[in-house]
Order: structure tokens, then C-alpha cells, then sequence
């Protein structure tokens, strides 16, 4: 809510009180678990590279010659 430089009027909350910006915790982050881990080795077991399919998109993990990955579309 923005309030008018001068105004007397004081923003609230639904209840009335005073809106202090306090952080809410998520729903989504209320029921989460532990991330599932998988290793790259498992993921690309034994090739450079990998495609994934993601909604209309194919996405390539490449694993580099430094061992570094790169995820490309």
C-alpha cells in the first residue's frame, strides 16, 4: 500500500494490526524434505554427454575434458 506523503492514514494488516513486513514461510517449503542427490557418474554413466528432455525442450550436460559440466539448450 502506498500512502500519500502528509496522509494520517496508517497501512494494515487483514486483521487491522500494523503490517511489519515479517517474513511467512512458504507452503512449499514447509513440506520439503531433503534434496535427492544423484552423482554425475550415475547420470551419465560413462558418456561425455547426455540429453534431457524437458517439456517441448532438450537440454545437453556436457561433461568438459577439466571435468567441469556444462548444461546447454
Amino acid at each position: 500500500m502506498l500512502i500519500a506523503k502528509g496522509s494520517s492514514a496508517a497501512p494494515s494488516g487483514a486483521n487491522g494490526d500494523a503490517d511489519v513486513g515479517l517474513p511467512t514461510a512458504s507452503p512449499r517449503s514447509a513440506l520439503r524434505r531433503s534434496t535427492p542427490r544423484i552423482t554425475s557418474a550415475q547420470l551419465l554413466q560413462g558418456e561425455p554427454e547426455l540429453q534431457i528432455q524437458h517439456g517441448d525442450g532438450v537440454y545437453r550436460l556436457r561433461l568438459t575434458a577439466l571435468g567441469k559440466l556444462i548444461l546447454t539448450k
